[in-house]
């Protein structure tokens, strides 16, 4: 599937000025070297690098979900175990965004970001060769703690080259590679599973690791120069932590995009039992049936994209929030009623594809509010998303787990607080989300 290079400004610039240049870059008769000026910060290799590092997530979670209820038996454990294996990891992603993010504020992006990358290897490698569940969720945690640098990062990178609906539409390009780690990552777990075991997947992630290691080193430049670097330490790190969290747009924003993703993380850690185990369905057909949600998350991306020239990035928010909480009182209602399988899936394909609406403009808002210390607001957002996805990994597990009533109650409670979060953020960001989110010329 191809990905169209948006038309983003310069670095450094206002929201308004934001818009004023991609109403340059609509007309036709605008100046080609503004075109050319205007496009050379975010080309279309560095839209890859970016949404590939973001898939650190998908790729560290869901390529070994296929191979989860083989854990139990070979490592002399249980299934709460095995779980664990998924909350260590998001945990260890949400700790490491919390640490690079500062640390990319004072020392700017690109090592941060390479070291990162190196670490995620190495513990990838250890993964593979455990014969400990205990080390192996260990090991879990740095994994995901490591590969938290590319997610944390790339946000900062795109806050730091561009503002407004540009940053939106660059968050949502982004969001379409990213989308295309979730599809691949099962689909190849399954695929390593009819030739190698749980432990060979480990090893296909240490070979993708090597590859975004080159990858980020030939392309992600830097793009903090030291100027603008902070130098404040400890105290500048907490100060700006105390200034993200004093911001009730930010908060609400963060907290509704986050809730939509924990009830996705939900249904990451339970899907391979309700499925596989409740519904009998082999590991290559999980895989499908994870791709299928995968393609609706790029689909609803793609929508928003295109829908920003007519809304905001705020409306498109509210939209992802209300279809997931649609889908999580659909999935409430299908297991308790018994309706089966297709509408199981039909439920789930409602409350994920959501994500797509809901991720990218949570973060375009977010950044957008504090770009002059993105790399803590980065940090905030991941920790978020990532510590409260920890938090509904082992909720899910309640009672049997093969049923999928606690994945929908707690897809249910999810997201009726992200709706109350939203609720709390909308006096103060839709009140300037025409002014900010806005293309110039359009009412």
């Amino acid at each position: 599937m191809g990905v169209t290079e948006p038309d983003l400004p310069s670095p450094g610039t206002t929201s308004a000025e934001t818009s004023a240049g991609m109403a340059s870059l609509s007309d036709p008769a605008a100046d080609p070297d503004d075109r050319r000026a205007a496009k050379q910060p975010g080309g279309i290799w560095l839209i890859i690098a970016l949404g590939a590092l973001s898939g650190f997530g998908p790729l560290c979670l869901d390529m070994y979900l296929p191979a989860l209820p083989e854990l139990p038996g070979d490592l002399y454990s249980t299934t709460s175990a095995a779980q664990l294996t998924l909350s260590s990891c998001i945990l260890g992603l949400a700790a490491g965004q919390l640490i690079t993010g500062p640390l990319s504020d004072r020392f700017g992006r690109r090592w941060p970001l390479l070291i990162g990358v190196a670490i995620f290897v190495i513990a990838s490698a250890v993964c593979a060769l455990t014969t400990s569940m205990t080390l192996l969720i260990a090991v879990r945690f740095i994994q995901g703690a490591a590969g938290a640098a590319g997610i944390v990062v790339g946000r900062a990178v795109v806050a730091d080259l561009f503002a407004g609906k540009a940053a939106a539409a660059y968050f949502s390009a982004i969001a379409t590679i990213n989308g295309l780690a979730p599809i691949l990552a099962p689909v190849i777990g399954g695929q390593v599973l009819q030739v190698g075991t749980w432990r060979t997947v480990f090893w296909v992630l240490t070979g993708i690791g090597v590859v975004l290691l080159v990858l980020s080193a030939l392309v992600v430049k830097e793009t903090l120069p030291p100027e603008r670097r902070s130098s404040g330490g400890f105290g500048g790190t907490v100060r700006a932590f105390r200034t993200l969290l004093s911001d009730r747009g930010y908060v609400g924003c963060v907290l509704a995009g986050a809730m939509v993703t924990a009830a996705m993380f939900g249904y990451i850690s339970a899907s391979p039992f309700v499925l596989q185990d409740g519904f009998g369905l082999s590991p290559q057909w999980f895989s499908a049936c994870f791709a299928l949600n995968a393609i609706g998350i790029i689909i609803a991306t793609q929508a928003g994209r295109m829908l920003l020239s007519r809304t905001t990035s705020f409306a498109l928010l509210a939209w992802g929030v209300g279809q997931s909480l649609v889908g999580a009182v659909l999935l409430t209602v299908t297991v308790l009623a018994g309706w089966g399988l297709p509408m199981v899936l039909v439920s789930l394909f409602i409350l994920v594809s959501a994500v797509g609406f809901a991720l990218p403009h949570a973060s375009a808002i977010a950044m957008d509010r504090h770009r002059d210390i993105a790399g803590s607001a980065s940090a905030l957002l991941g920790l978020a998303q990532f510590a409260l996805g920890a938090v509904t990994a082992p909720l899910v597990g309640i009672g049997d787990s093969t049923t999928g009533v606690a994945m929908a109650f707690t897809a249910l409670g999810a997201t009726v607080i992200g709706v109350a979060a939203l609720w709390v953020a909308r006096p103060v960001v839709s009140n300037t989300a025409e002014a900010e989110h806005r293309i110039a010329g359009r009412d």
